[in-house]
This record gives structure tokens, C-alpha cells and sequence, in this order.
């Protein structure tokens, strides 16, 4: 994202607009396992990996016409933070640790002001869009505070 180089090396889903004959197809069901899932404490991101390893569900969406998060949503389950903002926010914590025992790392120093202006990106997105109050700006000393919760 900050630096346009060093290409991209990763696999690509195959493009489908229908599920697979192969997968599970049933949406009620599908449905009722993310909620179920949900309410161990998974996050979005690993109710897709456990559906597509162990219930044979290669995409959410093509199975019920809904992604994983707007499930989760429509049955009130849903965090106050959103996912990626969450775990930016855990990262930019984790290095302003590791910073405050080697305090002359400069590529961490580096890293951590990118991840930061990633965070304070996505909390404009998310202001914008209404999925945080107005006035809602990450800040280092508050996002310990917040994280706890």
C-alpha cells in the first residue's frame, strides 16, 4: 500500500457468480452456524475459515447472497469497533511496546507511522459512513482503553 514495489505473490480465489454443485448450499443453515459461531466469540474472518474447512462452504456469499458480516449485523452481534480497524489498532499497540524497549528502531518507528495513518484512514471511512460517532479519532493513549473492552 505505501510502497510500489516488490509486486503482489498470492492466490486468487477462482472467479464464480453461483456456489459450486459440491458445496453446502443451504442458507438457513449456513446462517444459523455463523450465528452460532459468533457466539463463541469468533471474529468474522475465522467463521469463514472454520465454514470453508469444516462445513464445505467455499464462499458465504454465493452460498446465502450475504457476506459474513452482514449476517452477523442483521442478528445484532455485531462489535462497537469494526474487525480491521480492531486489529490495526492492536498491531500499532503492540509495536508502541516493542518501540518503548528498543528505541532506536527506526524501520519499526517506520512501520508504526504507517500503520497509524492506515488507522486514522479507515476512522474517516468509518465516521463518513455512520459506523462510528462523529467526532471519533484514534488516538495511542485511548486505543489501550478501547482494545480492553
Amino acid at each position: 500500500m505505501h510502497a510500489r514495489r516488490r509486486g503482489i505473490a498470492s492466490s486468487v480465489r477462482p472467479f464464480r457468480t453461483e456456489a459450486p454443485e459440491w458445496s453446502n448450499t443451504d442458507a438457513k443453515e449456513i446462517e444459523a452456524k455463523v450465528v452460532e459461531l459468533r457466539k463463541t466469540g469468533m471474529t468474522c474472518a475465522q467463521i469463514g475459515l472454520v465454514l470453508r474447512d469444516k462445513h464445505g462452504v467455499p464462499s458465504v456469499k454465493l452460498a446465502t447472497g450475504k457476506r459474513v458480516n452482514a449476517i452477523i449485523r442483521e442478528n445484532n452481534m455485531d462489535n462497537e469497533l469494526p474487525e480491521n480497524l480492531r486489529n490495526l489498532m492492536t498491531k500499532a499497540l503492540g509495536m508502541r511496546k516493542h518501540l518503548s524497549n528498543n528505541k532506536h528502531d527506526l524501520h519499526n518507528k517506520r512501520q508504526l507511522q504507517l500503520t497509524e495513518a492506515k488507522v486514522r484512514r479507515l476512522v474517516k471511512y468509518y465516521v463518513g459512513t455512520g459506523r462510528l460517532p462523529t467526532g471519533w479519532a484514534y488516538s495511542p493513549e485511548t486505543a489501550e482503553i478501547i482494545l480492553s473492552r
